[in-house]
């Protein structure tokens, strides 16, 4: 049977989707490679459940690749295939986007902080 989408964000929507994989695509998308414990220190709030189911679907989805290195203890690197590159100005536009609402909240008095900028983990990627 034909999936039909009503309209391309659905189809975006479809494969990057949720709470947790456009967290994980900007990670990729400014630190370059990730090894599976590192997600965990930059995603706290993520199970070990969860990132890796997250990251199977990436992957399945053509978005990120995923190295297997053979030694002990095993090494595990992902990073973002050419096609999910392509998601890069997508991946700035959101995190770009989601400072300047966190300003906006902010001065509506809500209570909300970023621990880190966009351009402060582009800079640490630089150095």
């Amino acid at each position: 049977m034909q999936k039909i989408y009503n309209i391309g964000v659905e189809a975006t929507l479809e494969v990057i989707g949720g709470k947790w994989k456009p967290v994980i695509l900007c990670h990729l998308n400014h630190h370059g490679k990730i090894r599976t414990n590192e997600f965990r220190r930059l995603i706290p709030g993520i199970s070990q459940k969860m990132l890796t189911s997250q990251l199977r679907e990436l992957e399945q989805d053509g978005l990120l690749l995923r190295k297997v290195f053979n030694q002990v203890p095993p090494k595990v690197e992902y990073s973002l295939t050419p096609y999910g590159q392509g998601m890069e100005p997508i991946l700035n536009m959101l995190c770009t986007w989601g400072e300047k609402h966190v300003e906006v909240l902010q001065d509506k008095g809500e209570d909300v902080s970023l621990k880190q900028r966009d351009e402060d983990i582009t800079m640490q990627k630089t150095s």
